[in-house]
């Protein structure tokens, strides 16, 4: 099985920094886009930012700037830097990505982390 487990989350104060991470194990043939979403208490889950195998990267348009995504391909490792950080950043960030576990094309299928919770708090 293929299992994304993210890390790196914690407490911080307004203005500080954090870098996520989220590997990815198990049975991997190939990983395509990965990337960061994010859902803060009552609202819905919702896109931060993604990357392509290549590095091409997308970003939600208010978090530019401060948020930046970046990839280890060969550890099957995404990043997230946030930077600047807000209390409206607090939320639990989710690791994803479209990952093939063989070279059967129907083998292609998205993967949810567990969440890692951030919480920007004085």
């Amino acid at each position: 099985q293929l299992q994304l487990v993210e890390s790196g989350g914690g407490l911080v104060q307004p203005g500080g920094s954090l870098r996520l991470s989220c590997a990815a194990s198990g049975s991997i043939f190939s990983i395509n886009v990965m990337g960061w979403y994010r859902q803060a208490p009552g609202k819905q889950r919702e896109l931060v930012a993604f990357i392509t195998s290549v590095g091409t990267t997308n970003y939600a348009d208010s978090l530019k700037g401060r948020f930046a995504i970046s990839r280890d391909n060969a550890k099957n490792t995404v990043y997230l830097q946030m930077n600047s950080l807000k209390p409206e950043d607090t939320a639990v960030y989710y690791c994803n990505a479209h990952c093939a576990i063989d070279s059967d094309s129907l083998s292609w299928g998205w993967y949810w982390g567990q969440g890692t919770q951030v919480t920007v708090s004085s």
